[in-house]
């Protein structure tokens, strides 16, 4: 009876509901600065819920060093500093 028990208890209650596929905070703040505008640190502060140094770090240490992007900067009047992803490094 006890290893009926421990079967029945493995089994997933909601097994017919559909898989939500998760967007990593990576994922989001690399869709920002594919845009054609970019991003400002900003947006992406918000979109991540980091800090500034955090941001800054990302940028530096995944974006452009283990990723391999070219990350170009912009200032526009008013607007400040904007960030873009120009293209892929080869390895």
């Amino acid at each position: 009876m006890k290893a009926a028990r421990g079967a029945a208890a493995k089994t997933p209650v909601k097994a017919d509901e559909p898989k939500v596929e998760r967007v990593t905070k990576q994922e989001r703040v690399l869709a920002l600065l594919s845009r054609p505008q970019g991003a400002s640190i900003e947006e992406m502060m918000q979109a991540t819920d980091w800090q500034q140094h955090s941001v800054r770090g990302f940028l530096a240490g995944t974006v452009k060093k283990k990723l391999g992007f070219s990350l170009t900067t912009s200032k526009v009047a008013g607007d400040g500093r904007r960030y873009r992803i120009e293209t892929r490094r080869g390895r």
